[in-house]
């Protein structure tokens, strides 16, 4: 293929230039093997698959290889706020690459050591950007592509749109991916007509069957617009896309004043992050997997104004595939 989505493809070897957003804490292994079943490219989320579903990290690889023999990657979040983090995702980037994977998305952090390790046994690394600054940094650390995270995006969204974002990166000659805001085939052609080599999705496919997410979660999305995502500061201690609900409302989206003062430190902000990690992690894993109704809290990009039904991955992408198709 010569055509401008070729290096994307020939990268990953894949056959959709379509990868499936690494989600704390949505990424169970059966969602993932079926986005690199249906011709694109699942990526782990290591906290999702040791935390939330309960495997050891090495077996959960291998449980994923049950149901599929194509490229899957990881999701290396380098931030050191933590040492022992920092010292944990090493090890999972080693046991992955002992296991075969050779596709890495990097964020929140210079990607300069996954990039040097990755590289060196033939892998690709793929750097999450949300402005130009960034991205300079990501080329200058050796990365192989950029995923432009834009403002409609779940998780942390960027502030920008996906056409001001295109305009400010296309220029660096790396390959292009247009994370947020895509959920449909007709949306997927307008990215690529755009410019775009691919798109990363990750709301689309938890409203799938093979998401274990709980049916509340589910129809949370199916039921939510465009106007009912709001950016919490609750979570992470940086802006996170989710679905406003009584329970969002009730406990606000903006961070405490205590809070907001001690992430602005070096070693407070240290330490803020780390009980937002120790508290959150265990309200997104309650929220997934038990739904009661009194805590909703739902991360979701603005893609779900156009998700109406539950769907398999396999049907989603066999409509994103005739819309490739006319592009090959």
């Amino acid at each position: 293929m010569d055509n401008q989505y070729s290096p994307l493809i020939r990268q990953l070897g894949i056959e959709l230039p379509i990868i499936g957003g690494p989600m704390y804490p949505c990424s169970n292994p059966e969602l993932v093997a079926a986005v690199s079943e249906a011709g694109g490219i699942g990526v782990v989320q290591p906290i999702s698959l040791t935390y939330v579903h309960g495997y050891d990290f090495r077996e959960g690889l291998r449980h994923i290889r049950q149901f599929t023999n194509k490229p899957i990657g990881l999701n290396a979040l380098i931030e050191r706020s933590s040492k022992k983090y920092h010292q944990s995702m090493v090890r999972w980037v080693e046991i992955a690459l002992e296991e075969g994977i050779r596709f890495f998305v990097t964020s929140l952090g210079k990607p300069n050591w996954v990039v040097r390790r990755v590289q060196k046994v033939g892998g690709v690394v793929y750097h999450d950007v949300t402005e130009r600054k960034w991205a300079l940094k990501a080329v200058d650390a050796g990365v192989d592509g950029l995923i432009a995270v834009n403002n409609r995006a779940g998780g942390h969204a960027g502030r920008k749109t996906h056409q001001m974002l295109f305009q400010e990166l296309h220029d660096l000659n790396l390959p292009l991916i247009c994370a947020g805001g895509v959920s449909t085939a007709d949306q997927f052609r307008d990215v690529l007509e755009l410019g775009y080599h691919g798109v990363q999705m990750g709301t689309r496919f938890i409203a799938t069957d093979e998401c274990s997410a709980s049916t509340a979660y589910k129809q949370a999305i199916i039921a939510a617009g465009e106007s009912d995502i709001v950016l919490s500061e609750r979570i992470t201690g940086i802006p996170v896309a989710l679905i406003q609900t009584p329970y969002v409302r009730r406990i606000g989206t903006r961070a405490g004043f205590i809070a907001r003062w001690m992430l602005k430190g070096g070693v407070t902000k240290t330490i803020m992050r780390t009980l937002y990690a120790l508290t959150s992690l265990w309200k997104l894993k309650r929220a997934l997997l038990h739904a009661t109704g009194k805590m909703e809290f739902w991360q979701a990009g603005k893609s779900v104004g156009d998700i109406n039904t539950i769907q398999s991955v396999k049907e989603i992408m066999a409509g994103f595939k005739r819309v490739f198709d006319k592009f090959s």
